[in-house]
């Protein structure tokens, strides 16, 4: 009987976590076993008052503990990312959070770097969990699109520098990413969790792109920073990191507070193809491609002489050759602008189109 009841009790964390944001994941054996490879019985005892966010004090109305034992207990917990503690922008009281699943945990398990047994452990079960969920996705495709498409986006795309075509109206992207940096004094740069998930995996990045090239800012950079997730950097050394990041073909994707791109940033990721969680994601059939853009690139035909460099350099083969000159696929790009900044003949421009959303649904494959 006590097993059944400290199964239920993991089950009903998973279910808590899935609340917490983000999209759904199955509750199965698999992930079960991830968290009992995260945290212990007493840790998970303590996780299932976070129905909502607590400060502190209202920890203390719940818990009976002295307050010796709840702040080990939380720093415990933030130094593994199963919650976060974060001032309040208004108040300054920090404020705990229990983190989703994706994004939250999966990134906090490998964004240290770290190579033991546990986390090669972890990398298996996340990569066994994924593939079950695109099991879900494929058996039950119509659900499961409608339901992302109804969902908020959770990044957005920003474009790479130097390919704006500029008019007076526009906002060079050059400026909107120096703007990010130049407003936080807190910068911490981190593991990419999804090269170094290859890496554990035995199936590094086929482009060999930097591992440490995760920016977060502010508030959030502060705490990853304080939990050891993450390490100080400069504003100069970030756009540095931005610059070889654009040179060798990554994505900008910036993340924000509850996915509102009108609020403050939380982290800029550097996506490769091979590697991104998110176009893996899409790739195997598990989730749409869903983001924010406010941008769209435009094929000066004139100029176009039909190489095939942009078609490569596309993560999201939204380009094609017609009659030996590039086509845009509207509906299937997101601005990145990572052909315009590979085409050797210059002839690729992004065009501002104010912020909207793009949805491309997952492809449809064959199940197991």
């Amino acid at each position: 009987m006590i097993n059944t009841v400290s199964e239920k009790l993991w089950y009903q964390l998973a279910r808590n976590i899935l609340r917490a944001g983000g999209p759904p994941v199955p509750i199965n054996n698999t992930l079960i076993e991830l968290l009992k490879t995260l945290i212990n019985e007493d840790q998970l005892v303590f996780l299932l008052k976070f129905r909502k966010p607590l400060n502190f004090d209202q920890l203390k109305s719940k818990i009976e503990m002295e307050e010796t034992s709840l702040n080990d207990m939380l720093n415990e917990l933030m130094n593994i990312g199963m919650i976060t503690g974060i001032p309040s922008k208004t108040t300054g009281i920090t404020v705990y959070r229990l983190v989703a699943f994706l994004p939250g945990l999966l990134e906090f398990t490998l964004m240290k770097g770290e190579t033991g047994e546990k986390q090669k452990k972890l990398a298996r079960l996340w990569d066994t969990l994924f593939k079950e969920e695109t099991d879900v996705t494929q058996n039950n495709y119509d659900i499961v699109m409608n339901a992302f498409k109804e969902a908020p986006p959770i990044d957005r795309v920003i474009p790479i520098e130097q390919q704006i075509e500029p008019h007076e109206e526009l906002v060079l992207p050059e400026e909107e990413v120096r703007k990010i940096i130049e407003k936080y004094d807190i910068i911490g740069v981190s593991y990419c969790y999804c090269r170094h998930l290859k890496d554990l995996l035995g199936d590094s990045c086929k482009i060999n792109a930097p591992k440490q090239n995760c920016l977060s800012f502010g508030r959030t950079a502060k705490f990853v920073i304080d939990h050891n997730f993450a390490k100080s950097i400069s504003k100069e050394e970030a756009l540095k990191i931005l610059k070889e990041a654009e040179d060798i073909g990554l994505v900008h994707k910036a993340f924000h507070i509850r996915g509102d791109p009108q609020q403050e940033e939380l982290a800029i990721c550097n996506c490769c193809s091979c590697c991104c969680g998110n176009f893996q994601a899409f790739y195997s059939g598990t989730s749409p491609t869903h983001t924010y853009t406010s941008y769209i690139a435009n094929v000066i035909e004139t100029d176009c002489v039909g190489c095939g460099t942009c078609l490569d350099a596309c993560p999201m083969n939204s380009i094609e050759l017609n009659d030996a000159t590039a086509k845009v696929n509207e509906d299937r790009c997101f601005g990145c602008g990572v052909c315009a900044h590979s085409c050797p003949e210059n002839a690729i421009k992004l065009r501002r189109t104010g912020l909207r959303k793009v949805f491309i649904p997952a492809p449809k494959i064959s199940v197991r």
